[in-house]
Parts: C-alpha cells; sequence; structure tokens
C-alpha cells in the first residue's frame, strides 16, 4: 500500500494518524519530492472512479497562480496529466493506493472502510 502525503499539510497528517492507529502498513511517499508520473496517474484515476479534475489540489498557491480553475476548462486529459504529473504540489492530497482502492483527499469514513 502506498501513501503520497505533503509533510506541511494537516490534512495529511489526519489520514497519516488515522492509518498508524488502525495499525495499517503503507509506503510513505512525500507527493513534493516524489510526485506522480503520468502512467501512476492515469492508473490512480482510473482505479479511483473519479474524474481527472478531483486530482487537483484546488486549494493550492500554484493551482491559483496558474489560473487553472479557468484554464482546465480548455485543457484536454493528457493536457491535465502532464500538468499533474510536472509538480506534486498540484496534485490533491493524501492518496492512499491500496491494490484496486485509491482513496484521494482525507475523509474519515473512506478511511474506515479499509
Amino acid at each position: 500500500m502506498l501513501f503520497l502525503c505533503y509533510s506541511k499539510c494537516s490534512t495529511c497528517k489526519k489520514a497519516q494518524n488515522h492509518l498508524d492507529e488502525k495499525k495499517i502498513k503503507y509506503t510513505l511517499r512525500d507527493i513534493k519530492e516524489d510526485n506522480p508520473s503520468k502512467e501512476e496517474l492515469r492508473e490512480w484515476i482510473s482505479k479511483s472512479g473519479l474524474a481527472i479534475d478531483k486530482f487537483f489540489n484546488t486549494s493550492g498557491l500554484k493551482y491559483k497562480e496558474l489560473n487553472l480553475s479557468q484554464r482546465k476548462k480548455e485543457m484536454s486529459f493528457d493536457e491535465k496529466l502532464e500538468l499533474l504529473s510536472q509538480d506534486g504540489m498540484l496534485v490533491k492530497r493524501p492518496i492512499f493506493v491500496k491494490e484496486n482502492k485509491v482513496l484521494v483527499g482525507y475523509k474519515q469514513e473512506d478511511y474506515q472502510a479499509l
């Protein structure tokens, strides 16, 4: 199992604490230092059942600086994928990958189901 997070993110810390309390083993990966590749993102989007737009960190400074709320409306799936793979800070976090299940963000009820 893979857990991608950003060490300064309070939501990531909540999710990580939940995993630790439940003694769920995972491999920790810093999304800023080791951002997901296009191939990983493509696989996770497919497994999550979510639209690619749900993988954007819409509250991040970089997202706002790049005016992505407007720009991504005109972008293709592949253009969005390329952008997300270039900067981990654009990617919504945390991401938890377990076999054929991918959780994006932290909702306690989703993590309870693990």
